[in-house]
């Protein structure tokens, strides 16, 4: 078993500072309009003559508030009747990636997010479930993982109960905090009764997994409130928590400028919030797998870490990373063999590119191999905390001292402080410095001298 996570104050302070979350790498900030649909389908038709398995994400941006912190890509309506006609456009979007795959392709994760899926009527969503079992091999024996995001205010046991019954065994709910004054500030008012209803309603319809997303660093959050939110969440007993910083960018986004920003937590509280959330969920049982993410024992993704099977995709944490992942809908990202690429993040320009018969794809990157050297350092040290460098020179034709040689005296730093164990088979992250793993990571970035610094959080 993985030692358990350790927090040092002292290092944690020296090495704290921004940092890119790397869902994968290269980050969507080096796409480029240099790729385009073109492109994908060259790849989809490279998956489909490897017979490579799939993995699909759904986007549905719609939502009937604004939640102020929010960073995703959405769509505010109270207007139900808007959901119909985006339909229409993603079902010619599946109709035009499916017919570049194989029947033979089985996909073995999907994940439906937003926005707010549940926007959508129950008609709605059978309609684009239908749509998507007509035109991909879809598991339908419970063994994939179909997972969607639920927001407690717009959803109840029926829908529930409609979800399970359309395949769905995983659950996703967002609970950004539960004191009141928090919640207006942001404007989400959402009860400990409407998460309880959903949390028990999945158990019940026997959901294979509950996923619990908190923030802290929202505006008037203490450590005290927020400490009595977590303590209610560990009550309920998700398999998995994730406990991630509120980024605020009010410039970037537009929902933001309604926060006050002198009410957001100072950074002495910031880090008394992440220090009692790293004790309490190890005193309570939880793994830290990493990236703000804590799971129980037993869960998925805490068993395959302890085997060294855990990947991250543009998913998060995943079994599935062996999979080619196809986005669909606004903004979503596909990553299929070395080429990721993204739809167009303007709804009118994604619904005008299906409209006249074309893919909305915009945007992407290909990997180089020096960007598969990388993407697997830092695949290896997010995912299972260590790098087994003999492994890595065998697999590339490298030696790895020499092809990092500039990185080399910050690793040695980093060893000596305490960070990272180096030597010449391993490069491993201790406890104490597994709280800083994207720190580490970006010592292996290329590209990181032109991120904008401030569409990034702190790793901390």
């Amino acid at each position: 078993m993985l030692d358990a996570i350790r927090w040092d104050a002292d290092l944690i302070h020296r090495y704290d500072q921004v940092a890119p979350r790397y869902m994968t790498y290269p980050t969507p900030v080096q796409f480029s309009g240099k790729l385009g649909s073109f492109d994908l389908l060259h790849a989809l038709r490279r998956s489909r003559q490897a017979n490579r398995p799939l993995a699909l994400y759904v986007h549905l941006p719609f939502c009937t508030k604004a939640c102020y912190y929010c960073r995703c890509n959405k769509v505010i309506t109270d207007d139900r009747s808007r959901a119909l006609p985006y339909l229409e456009r993603l079902e010619k979007e599946i109709e035009l990636i499916a017919c570049h795959l194989g029947d033979d392709q089985v996909v073995e994760q999907l994940h439906v997010g937003g926005g707010t899926p549940t926007f959508l009527s129950h008609g709605e969503l059978r309609r684009v479930m239908a749509h998507l079992h007509r035109h991909f091999h879809l598991q339908d024996d419970d063994h994939a993982d179909i997972s969607i995001e639920i927001d407690p205010r717009e959803a109840d046991w029926p829908t529930m109960g409609l979800l399970r019954e359309l395949g769905f065994n995983r659950v996703s709910i967002g609970l950004p905090d539960l004191d009141p004054d928090v919640q207006r500030t942001i404007n989400r008012l959402q009860t400990l009764q409407q998460t309880q209803t959903i949390i028990e309603a999945a158990r019940t319809l026997q959901y294979r997994t509950i996923d619990l997303d908190l923030l802290y660093g929202l505006p008037l959050q203490t450590p005290e409130t927020f400490a009595r939110t977590l303590e209610t969440v560990i009550a309920l007993q998700p398999d998995r928590i994730s406990v991630s910083s509120y980024m605020h960018s009010p410039e970037r986004y537009m929902a933001q400028r309604r926060i006050n920003a002198a009410d957001l937590p100072s950074d002495e509280q910031l880090l008394a919030m992440r220090q009692h959330a790293v004790k309490q969920l190890g005193r309570s049982g939880y793994r830290y797998i990493g990236m703000d993410h804590f799971a129980l024992p037993d869960d998925e993704l805490a068993m395959a870490q302890e085997d060294g099977t855990l990947q991250r995709n543009y998913q998060g944490y995943t079994t599935h990373g062996h999979c080619d992942l196809i986005g669909l809908g606004v903004s979503a990202i596909s990553q299929i063999g070395d080429l990721y690429v993204q739809n167009n993040s303007d709804l009118t320009l994604y619904q005008q590119a299906l409209d006249q018969g074309q893919l909305p794809t915009v945007r992407g990157v290909r990997c180089s191999q020096d960007d598969q050297i990388r993407k697997h350092v830092i695949q290896a040290l997010l995912c299972n905390f260590e790098l087994h460098i003999g492994e890595l020179e065998a697999l590339y034709k490298i030696d790895f001292k020499t092809y990092f040689q500039a990185n080399w005296p910050a690793l040695e730093q980093m060893a000596a402080d305490g960070l990272i164990v180096l030597s010449e088979d391993v490069l491993r992250i201790q406890p104490a410095g597994r709280l800083l793993a994207s720190v580490v990571c970006m010592q292996f970035d290329h590209y990181l001298p032109s991120r904008p610094v401030p569409y990034m959080s702190r790793a901390i």
